[in-house]
């Protein structure tokens, strides 16, 4: 284990809240706790000046070994003022934990504003997906994206076409597709007790879980319903940028919430077919769904639109039935409940088989290193690089290998990005710190 293996904590600057849906900064941020100390940072939450607590602070709690803050600020704040207000609350609570080597994760590079004055050892930029595609992306995200390019030691992708669209602007860029808990998931081929908002609902059932906002193709998900009226369509998961009173009204479609991740599997259990009735649209042009490989390890068939990550492995190897319209929707739907599985669930097993959520974390781990190792190689005078001992020959070959070893390179693991849910867990106790 190298020096910096054990040396450094991690903050994590975060757009998606911890404890609403669980999904790939969860997945990795409580790996990273386990040798690491972790604080993960949300973004503010703004408040009335009339509220009974006016004043700024940081809401902390622990889940895990993950030290969680929210910073709560009034409405209303010019962007350098709520800028200024959260560096001093972050740096406050880390000052209180006594971090002071850290490397910093960022998800989203609209928080560059508040990141002056900290000194990171490194800086990594996990980019899960095309944020300034989605609905109501600010306008500067673009140009910030550029900016944490030129900050980054270290960028990471959510999956193929983003890592393609991404690494032309990051000579140490790496495409790490979001894996899956294979025997979390894999629950769902035993016999488990049937949820009871699902005991009502005849067979089949298709079901769908994950956040239902402007990448869903409602249209198309209205049609297939109608064409296979036979069917339960169960929808699982928080609605977000939609209005759930404009979802599609009918006797065999069903919204049943959020549920958390524990709970997935046994919903997963009582369904024949699960899909993923994404629209191609700019907000899914670069999605890589986490739920294929977990919809596959739960056993069952899977119904996607023409996803570029989903279609490419998954589709290509038949893994994935993929359809893009209504009609041919509805026919896979169909193919799915009648074929024999048996061969094509053999294959995803096998190909699931090469996916973890540990070897991504250890690999990402190891990137990290390598990018502190450099920077500490790089700050040394030049007159601490000379041996004081007259080296082997094999020495001067990995001296050699170390000092040229370019700063670029592509790791790609199995393919993902999107989200599984997690419902509100508890933690330790809440504590507010104020200014």
């Amino acid at each position: 284990m190298s020096q910096t293996q054990s040396t450094y904590d991690i903050v994590c600057f975060s757009h998606l809240r911890w404890n609403f849906v669980y999904q790939r900064p969860q997945h990795l941020m409580s790996r990273a706790a386990q040798r690491h100390r972790v604080v993960f940072v949300e973004e503010p939450i703004f408040f009335c000046a009339s509220e009974s607590k006016p004043i700024p602070h940081l809401e902390t709690y622990r889940d895990g070994g993950v030290h969680v803050a929210i910073p709560h600020l009034p409405e209303g704040l010019s962007e350098d003022r709520v800028g200024s207000l959260i560096r001093r609350l972050v740096k406050d609570f880390l000052e209180e934990l006594g971090v002071r080597d850290f490397a910093m994760w960022l998800y989203s590079p609209m928080f560059l504003p508040y990141l002056r004055g900290l000194e990171p050892k490194a800086v990594v930029y996990d980019c899960m997906d095309e944020l300034a595609n989605f609905r109501f992306a600010p306008p500067v995200l673009r140009e910030r994206e550029q900016q944490l390019f030129r900050w980054a030691d270290a960028v990471f992708t959510g999956g193929r076409s983003l890592y393609e669209a991404k690494r032309l602007h990051h000579p140490n860029c790496h495409c790490f597709p979001s894996s899956v808990e294979v025997a979390h998931f894999a629950q769902a081929r035993r016999p488990l007790p049937e949820p009871r908002d699902l005991a009502p609902l005849g067979r089949p059932r298709v079901g769908f879980y994950g956040v239902i906002d402007e990448r869903m193709d409602t249209e198309l998900l209205e049609a297939v319903a109608r064409r296979l009226p036979g069917c339960e369509f169960v929808m699982v998961g928080p609605f977000a940028k939609v209005d759930p009173a404009e979802m599609p009204q009918l006797a065999n479609l069903h919204f049943l919430g959020m549920k958390s991740y524990a709970e997935l599997p046994y919903y997963l259990a009582h369904w024949d077919v699960a899909i993923l009735p994404f629209a191609l649209n700019d907000s899914t042009r670069f999605i890589s769904p986490t739920k294929t490989p977990e919809y596959l390890a739960a056993g069952k068939p899977v119904v996607s639109t023409p996803i570029q990550d989903v279609v490419k492995p998954y589709g290509e190897k038949d893994l994935v039935y993929i359809a893009d319209n209504a009609t041919g929707f509805a026919e896979a739907i169909r193919r799915a409940l009648l074929e024999d599985q048996t061969k094509r669930q053999r294959q995803a097993d096998a190909f699931l088989a090469a996916m973890s959520w540990d070897y991504t974390w250890a690999k990402m781990e190891q990137l990290i290193e390598e990018a502190l190792e450099r920077k500490q190689l790089a700050s040394l005078p030049k007159a601490s690089l000379l041996p004081q001992h007259a080296p082997t020959p094999a020495g001067l070959a990995r001296a050699a290998e170390t000092l040229l070893s370019p700063h670029s390179g592509e790791t790609l693991l199995s393919p993902h990005s999107g989200e599984t849910l997690l419902s509100p867990r508890s933690g330790e106790a809440k504590v507010v710190r104020k200014l």
